[in-house]
C-alpha cells in the first residue's frame, strides 16, 4: 500500500500576514504532489454531493459545489501565479503536465450524470425554489456549465469532448511558454553613441539596466519587453535598428523551430470548431458568445465595422501626415509600421508643443500609485496601507491592506510592477482568494478577498525612481480597476464573487477606471516632477489633455484589426490555413500597409492562451459601457459625484455576477448606451 501524496501546509493553510499564502515556505516541488493529492480531494467531495440520498436541493447540491474543491482552488491560485509572474523550467513542465490533468479532471465532473441530473432536476423546477436573484444566477451558470460540458451528449460525444478539451489545454499552455520564450530570448545589444542616437535618458536607464540583468556591463539592451520596445521605437533615429528590433517584435510566436506557435493555432482552431458543433452550436463564436451581452457574431462585427470605417479614415489622414514628415526630413522611403511611432511622436511635438520624453518625468510610478488609491478612496471610502517587510512571491511585490472608513482590513492587494524574464509580457488582475459569504468545511465563514496586479514596466537603476509613460500610467489604473472589482465585491456565492461577469462587462470597471487618471484635479496633485516636486505646469497638462485623441486611428485600427480577425477565426467552419485568413480579413477591410494588428496570430495570447477566444472585441464592448457611464458623473459636474459614486459601487463594483450585467447596468445608468460616447471618447465622432 502506498502513501497518499500530501499537500505541503503553506499550500494550503495561509497563515502569512492577514491570511497572505506563506511564500517562502513554497518549493516548486511541492506542487505536483499537493495538485495529486487536492485533486483526489475534491474527487472525493465531489462524489458525496453526486450520491447524496437526499431529494436534491440548493443548499445540498449547488452550495456545496461552491464550496467544494477549496485546497485545488488555493494550489491552483498559487501555481497559475507562479507560472504566469515568476516562472521557470521545472514550473514549465509542470504547467505542461498540470494543464491537461485539470482539464480531464473538470471534464469528469461535468459529464457525472449523477450531479448532472441533480443539477437538472433544480433547473427545471426553478420557478418553484423561492430563489433570489442571485441563486438563480448561481444555479443557471451551474446548469450552463454543465451543458457544455457535454453533459447532455451521449457517451461517445463527452468522450471526445474531454479529449478535446485535455488537448487544448496542453496546446494553450504550449503556446503561452513559446511566447514568452522568443520575448525573453531575444535582446540587442547596443554600445555605441551612434547606436542610441535620439534615445532620453530614462530610456537609456531602463535598457542598462536590462543589459547588466543579462550580464552585459557598460551597454544597453532593447528587450520585447512593450515598456522598452515602444519607447525605442518611438525614440530612436536609427532606422535600421527601430526596423531590426520592430521584426523581432512582431515575429513572436512565429520564428522558426520549436517555439513557432502556427501549427498549434491551426489545431486549436479546428478543436474549437469540433467543441461547438458537439454541442450544438454552429460556430464557436456562436457557443462562446451565448451568454454575453452582445449575444451574436453579427452584434459583434456590426459594432467593429461601425468603428472600422471612421478609424481607417483617421488612420490614413494620420499616415499622410507622417509620409509629408518623411519626404521633409529628405528621405525617400514609404511610411513603414517600424516608422509610425517615431514620426508620430514628433508630429505630437509639433501640434502640441510637448513630447513623451517632456511628459515622462511628471509620471512617477510611486505618484501614480497613489493617485490610483487616492481615487478609490474619493470614490469608494476606502484606503491603501503599505505594509512593509511582508513576503511575497517576488522581492518586487509590494503588499497593501485595503481597509474601509471603519479602518477594517477588507482586502489585500499585491502589485507587482516591474518586468523580469520569469514574467510573460502584458499586464492582468488575479486573485488568490476570491470575496464570499458561505461557511467552508474548515468553519470559516466567508473570505477576504486577495487580489494581486501584474503589469511589465521597466525597472530602473538602484536608487533611481520608475518613470511611467502615458499609457503605462493608464494601465496601472486599468488593472487596478480590475483589481477593485474584485475588492470590492459584496456576494455571498463564490462563482459570481467580483470578476465572475460575462467577458464582454468585465472590461468596464478596469477602463472605467482609467478615465479618472486624466481628471485635471488628479493630475495636477500627482503628476509631480521626478526632480524638483513641482507639479506639472498647466500649459503642459492643457497640452496633455488636448492631445488624448492624437493617433486615435492609428490605436484603434491596431485594437479593431485584431478583433475582426478573432472573430473570423472562430466564425469560420474550417481554417485551414490560419496564416491565409489572418492576411485575406485585412485586405478585406483595407488594413493600412503601414499599420499591423496589434497581436498577430502567433503571438496572440488573449485568444490562444488567455480565454478570450471570440471575445477580444469585449475591450471595446466595455469601452462603449464605460464612455457612457463615465458621462454620467461629467453631466453631474463632479468626477467624484458621491451619489454617482455609490450607484456605481453598489451597481458595477461590488455587484460581480449575481445580476444580469443589463440590469445591473441599467440600476446605475438608467439606460443601456450607444456607442455615441465612445466614438466621441475616441475622437472618431462624426
Amino acid at each position: 500500500m502506498t502513501d497518499k501524496p500530501a499537500i505541503a501546509p503553506g499550500l494550503t493553510q495561509w497563515t502569512g500576514h492577514e491570511g497572505l499564502p506563506p511564500f517562502q515556505a513554497i518549493r516548486d516541488e511541492d506542487f505536483a504532489p499537493a495538485f495529486d493529492a487536492a485533486l483526489a480531494e475534491h474527487e472525493a467531495e465531489i462524489a458525496a454531493i453526486a450520491n447524496e440520498t437526499a431529494e436534491p436541493s440548493f443548499d445540498n447540491t449547488v452550495v456545496a459545489l461552491e464550496i467544494a474543491g477549496d485546497s485545488l482552488s488555493r494550489v491552483s491560485a498559487l501555481f497559475w501565479n507562479r507560472a504566469g509572474a515568476h516562472t521557470n523550467d521545472t514550473i514549465q513542465a509542470l504547467e505542461r503536465e498540470i494543464a491537461p490533468k485539470m482539464s480531464r479532471h473538470y471534464s469528469k465532473i461535468g459529464t457525472d450524470p449523477k450531479l448532472f441530473a441533480r443539477i437538472d432536476a433544480l433547473w427545471e423546477s426553478r420557478d418553484n425554489l423561492g430563489l433570489t436573484v442571485e441563486q438563480s444566477r448561481v444555479l443557471e451558470r451551474h446548469w450552463k456549465g454543465f451543458v457544455k460540458a457535454g453533459a447532455k451528449l451521449e457517451k461517445a460525444a463527452q468522450d471526445r469532448l474531454a479529449a478535446i478539451n485535455e488537448r487544448m489545454a496542453s496546446l494553450s499552455a504550449s503556446f503561452g511558454q513559446n511566447v514568452l520564450k522568443d520575448e525573453s530570448g531575444w535582446s540587442l545589444i547596443l554600445r555605441d553613441e551612434a547606436e542610441l542616437a535620439g534615445l532620453p535618458d530614462f530610456l537609456r536607464d531602463a535598457m542598462a539596466s536590462a543589459a547588466r540583468e543579462r550580464g552585459e556591463e557598460n551597454a544597453y539592451a532593447v528587450t520585447l519587453s512593450r515598456s522598452i520596445i515602444e519607447p525605442f521605437l518611438t525614440f530612436s533615429e536609427r532606422r535600421d535598428l527601430r526596423e531590426q528590433a520592430f521584426k523581432a517584435w512582431t515575429a513572436r510566436g512565429a520564428n522558426e523551430g520549436p517555439t513557432n506557435n502556427r501549427d498549434i493555432v491551426r489545431e486549436m482552431l479546428a478543436l474549437r470548431t469540433e467543441i461547438a458543433g458537439l454541442l450544438g452550436y454552429p460556430t464557436f463564436a456562436a457557443l462562446k458568445l451565448e451568454d454575453t451581452m452582445a449575444k451574436t457574431p453579427e452584434a459583434v462585427n456590426g459594432l467593429l465595422m461601425q468603428v472600422w470605417d471612421k478609424a481607417v479614415m483617421r488612420a490614413r489622414e494620420e499616415e499622410a501626415d507622417i509620409a509629408a514628415l518623411i519626404a521633409e526630413e529628405g528621405r525617400n522611403h514609404a511610411v513603414q509600421p517600424w516608422d509610425w511611432r517615431h514620426y508620430a511622436e514628433k508630429i505630437r511635438t509639433q501640434r502640441f508643443a510637448f513630447s513623451e520624453a517632456e511628459l515622462k518625468p511628471y509620471l512617477q510610478l510611486e505618484k501614480i500609485i497613489e493617485a490610483c488609491f487616492d481615487v478609490a478612496g474619493r470614490l469608494f471610502g476606502i484606503k491603501a496601507v503599505e505594509v512593509k517587510d511582508v513576503p511575497a512571491y517576488h522581492p518586487d511585490v509590494r503588499v497593501f491592506e485595503i481597509r474601509d472608513q471603519a479602518d477594517k482590513v477588507i482586502a489585500l492587494f499585491l502589485g507587482d510592477y516591474f518586468a523580469r524574464a520569469s514574467k510573460r509580457s502584458g499586464a492582468w488582475m488575479s486573485s488568490f482568494q476570491s470575496q464570499h459569504r458561505l461557511t467552508l468545511k474548515n468553519g470559516a465563514h466567508g473570505e477576504r478577498p486577495i487580489i494581486y496586479n501584474v503589469c511589465n514596466f521597466a525597472k530602473p537603476a538602484e536608487g533611481k525612481p520608475a518613470l511611467l509613460s502615458l499609457d503605462d500610467a493608464r494601465t496601472l489604473f486599468h488593472e487596478f480597476g480590475h483589481a477593485l472589482h474584485g475588492m470590492l465585491s459584496d456576494v455571498t456565492y463564490p462563482s459570481v464573487s467580483g470578476t465572475g461577469v460575462s467577458r464582454d462587462f468585465v472590461e468596464l470597471p478596469s477602463q472605467l477606471y482609467e478615465h479618472w487618471l486624466t481628471v485635471p484635479d488628479i493630475l495636477k496633485r500627482y503628476a509631480r516632477h521626478v526632480e524638483t516636486g513641482a507639479p506639472m505646469p498647466q500649459a503642459l497638462l492643457d497640452k496633455v489633455l488636448a492631445a488624448r485623441n492624437f493617433n486615435a486611428g492609428f490605436n484603434t485600427v491596431e485594437f479593431t484589426s485584431s478583433a475582426l480577425v478573432d472573430m473570423a477565426f472562430h466564425t469560420t467552419p474550417s481554417v485551414a490555413d490560419p496564416m491565409a485568413l489572418q492576411a485575406e480579413v485585412l485586405d478585406r477591410i483595407g488594413m493600412p500597409s503601414s499599420i499591423v494588428m496589434r497581436h498577430a496570430t502567433p503571438h496572440f495570447q488573449h485568444i490562444f492562451s488567455g480565454g478570450y477566444s471570440a471575445g477580444y472585441y469585449s475591450y471595446m464592448w466595455s469601452e462603449v459601457l464605460d464612455a457612457d457611464a463615465f458621462a454620467a458623473f461629467e453631466e453631474t459636474g463632479n468626477a467624484f459625484d458621491p451619489a454617482m459614486a455609490e450607484r456605481l459601487k453598489r451597481h458595477v463594483y461590488a455587484a460581480g455576477g449575481a445580476v444580469d450585467p443589463e440590469e445591473t447596468y441599467k440600476a446605475f445608468r438608467g439606460r443601456l448606451p450607444s456607442p455615441d460616447a465612445m466614438l466621441a471618447k475616441r475622437g472618431l465622432a462624426a
